[in-house]
C-alpha cells in the first residue's frame, strides 16, 4: 500500500491563508491559540477541563443516549459516549452537510482526520479519554449544496418536492423520492460483491429512514462504528437550553458583529480576504417549513419574510421556552459546538478553518475556551493500475497537479527527439539587437524606437514557431498525449481534487471493506501534508 506526500503549497489547491497558517506565518498568530502539535494539547487540555462542568456532560450525554436510542450501538461507541460523563474525557470534532450518501471524499477523510488524531493523543496522554465526534449539520437549509453525489462521472441527483416548498432545515426533510436515486444508483454499479454491499447501506439508510437526519445518522455509524464515532446532532432543546446565556447575548449585544467583524477586516488587509461577513444578529429562527433570519429594527426582532414580530422581552421569553427554535448560522455555530462538547480541537477544510479565524475574539469576550484548529486530512487515491501507468508515462507525483496544458506542454517537450525550448534563439537574438541598440544610440530617437519594434516583432516571431512546433509534436505524439490527459482526468474529475469530486461509493466498488481500514492505516493528522495513495496492490 504505498503512500507518497506533497506539501500543501506544491498542490495550487489551497489558499494562501491555509499554506501560511501551516507554515506558521507570524501575521497569522493572532487569529488562533495553538498549533495542532502533539504537545500544544496539554495546555489545551487544561483550559477545557477547568471550563467544562459535569452538569455540562450530564446534558450530553442524555441527549446522546436519547438520540441514538433507535440505532444499533457498537461496545466502542457506547464506552465513548458513557465516558464523557467522567472530567477526564475529551472530544475532537469534525463537522459536516447531511450529503447526500455522504457527498464527496472528503467526508471520509474529515471523519478519518478525527478518529485517528483521538487515538493519538490517547498515546501521548494516555490518562485521558479522548472522542472522535461527527456534528451533523441538521439545521442548514441549502438543500441544492446537499441533494446529489457524483460516481462515474454521472451526478445522481435527489429532487425532493417538500425540500422546494420551503425553507426546512434539511434535517427535517423526509427521504420520500430517494428510492428513485436508489432505481438509478442500483442500475449504475451492478452486481458485484461490493456493489451489493453499497445498495443494501444506501437502502437501509435512505429507504428505512423517515427523515434526513436519521438516515445520515444511520450511515455514518454503519461506516465508522468500529472506530467509536460519536454522532451528534445539536438541534436539541436541552443541548440548546445550555446555550441560551450565549444567544442571549447574541440578540442583545450583537456578540459577533462586533467582535468577528473587526477580525475578519485585519484578515482582509492583511491579503487573505474575508470567509464569512458577520451579520448584526448572526442567528435562525426555525419553525416548521421556516429557517430564517432573525432581524432587529427600531427595538423589534422580526423573522425575515415573515410575518413574525416581537418585542425584546418577547423574544427573550420565547427563547427561554423554545430555544430548539433558535438555529445558530455559521459565524454562531463553532460557539455553540464549543459550549455544549468539551472538545479540544476542530478538524474542518480550508474554508471551515477561514472563517474560524475570524473567531477568536468572540470566544475571548464570552470566556470560552477556543479550540487548536487542524486541517483535516486532503487524499489522492489512485489504483495500482493508475499508479503504474503513471510511471511509464514518466510522470511525478508533483507533476500529476499541474495544469493539464502545462503538464502535456512538459511532458511533449521532454519526450519529442527535437528541441522544442528556442530560448538559447531568443537569448542570441536580445544579444544581437543589443548591438544595434548601441548604434542607434549614436543616431537619432525615431531609429532606436525602429529596432526595438523590430526586436518585439522577431521575438514574437520565434515564439509563435515555438507554438507552432509545439503544437504539431502534439499531434505527432497524440497517443502519448491522450495517455497523459486520460491519466489525468481520471485522476482529477471535472478537473478538481478528487476528494471534492467523487463520492465514496466509487472507491468503494474498487475496494471494497479495505477501503476505510486504509485510511484510517495511512492518514496522520498532524502530517499536514497532502498525501497520496496507491491501493489494490
Amino acid at each position: 500500500m504505498p503512500a507518497d506526500c506533497l506539501s500543501y503549497k506544491e498542490t495550487n489547491y489551497f489558499s494562501p491563508l491555509i499554506t501560511d497558517y501551516l507554515d506558521q506565518k507570524e501575521e497569522l498568530k493572532q487569529f488562533y491559540n495553538r498549533f495542532p502539535a502533539l504537545e500544544n494539547f496539554k495546555k489545551q487540555i487544561e483550559e477545557k477541563k477547568s471550563a467544562f462542568t459535569l452538569h455540562k456532560r450530564e446534558v450530553l450525554v442524555k441527549a446522546l443516549q436519547e438520540q441514538y436510542s433507535n440505532l444499533e450501538i457498537s461496545a466502542s461507541v457506547s464506552s465513548n459516549i458513557n465516558s464523557l460523563l467522567q472530567e477526564n474525557t475529551f472530544t475532537v470534532t469534525t463537522g459536516h452537510q447531511l450529503n447526500l450518501f455522504t457527498g464527496p471524499l472528503y467526508f471520509l477523510y474529515k471523519i478519518v482526520s478525527a478518529i485517528n488524531l483521538a487515538n493519538d493523543l490517547k498515546k501521548e496522554y494516555p490518562h485521558y479519554n479522548f472522542v472522535p465526534v461527527y456534528w451533523m449539520a441538521t439545521e442548514d437549509h441549502d438543500f441544492e449544496e446537499i441533494n446529489f453525489f457524483n460516481l462515474h462521472g454521472k451526478k445522481f441527483q435527489w429532487n425532493s418536492a417538500e425540500a422546494g416548498a420551503g425553507n426546512d432545515a434539511v434535517g427535517n426533510l423526509s427521504t420520500k423520492g430517494l428510492d428513485e436515486v436508489f432505481a438509478l444508483f442500483s442500475a449504475e454499479i451492478g452486481g458485484s460483491k461490493n456493489a451489493e454491499t453499497l445498495k443494501e447501506l444506501f437502502k437501509r439508510s435512505y429507504l428505512e429512514h423517515e427523515n434526513l437526519t436519521d438516515a445520515t445518522r444511520f450511515l455514518a455509524n454503519e461506516l465508522f462504528k468500529d472506530y467509536g464515532l460519536v454522532i451528534l446532532d445539536g438541534h436539541d432543546k436541552n443541548l440548546k437550553a445550555g446555550f441560551i446565556p450565549f444567544l442571549e447575548k447574541e440578540l442583545t449585544q450583537q456578540v459577533s458583529f462586533h467582535r468577528a467583524g473587526p477580525v475578519a477586516q485585519k484578515l482582509d488587509e492583511l491579503g487573505y480576504g474575508v470567509q464569512v461577513t458577520p451579520r448584526e444578529i448572526n442567528l435562525f429562527y426555525l419553525d416548521i417549513c421556516v429557517r430564517e433570519r432573525l432581524i432587529e429594527q427600531e427595538e423589534r426582532f422580526y423573522v425575515n419574510e415573515t410575518d413574525i414580530t416581537w418585542s425584546k422581552d418577547e423574544i427573550l421569553k420565547e427563547l427561554h421556552e423554545n430555544p430548539e427554535k433558535f438555529s445558530p448560522n455559521v459565524m454562531t455555530r463553532p460557539l455553540y459546538q464549543e459550549v455544549i462538547l468539551p472538545n479540544l480541537c476542530y478538524i474542518g477544510g480550508g474554508g471551515e478553518l477561514a472563517y474560524w479565524f475570524e473567531l477568536k475574539e468572540v470566544f475571548k469576550t464570552v470566556n470560552i475556551p477556543f479550540p487548536v484548529l487542524l486541517l483535516r486530512n486532503s487524499v489522492l487515491i489512485e489504483t495500482a493500475r493508475q499508479n503504474e501507468k503513471r510511471k511509464k508515462l514518466d510522470i511525478s507525483i508533483a507533476e500529476i497537479f499541474m495544469k493539464q496544458h502545462e503538464l502535456i506542454n512538459r511532458k511533449v517537450r521532454k519526450i519529442s527527439n527535437i528541441d522544442i525550448d528556442f530560448g538559447p534563439q531568443k537569448e542570441l537574438l536580445v544579444q544581437q539587437f543589443q548591438k544595434m541598440y548601441e548604434i542607434a544610440a549614436q543616431t537619432d530617437k525615431t531609429f532606436l524606437n525602429a529596432v526595438k519594434a523590430q526586436e518585439v516583432k522577431q521575438l514574437k516571431g520565434l515564439d509563435n514557431l515555438e507554438k507552432r512546433l509545439l503544437k504539431a509534436q502534439k499531434r505527432k505524439l497524440k497517443d502519448e498525449v491522450s495517455r497523459i490527459t486520460g491519466l489525468q482526468n481520471e485522476l482529477f474529475p471535472n478537473k478538481s481534487l478528487q476528494e471534492r469530486h467523487t463520492n465514496f461509493s466509487e472507491m468503494y466498488l474498487e475496494f471494497g471493506e479495505q477501503l476505510i481500514p486504509a485510511l484510517i492505516e495511512q492518514l496522520n493528522p498532524l502530517d499536514l501534508q497532502f498525501k497520496i495513495i496507491t491501493l489494490g496492490e
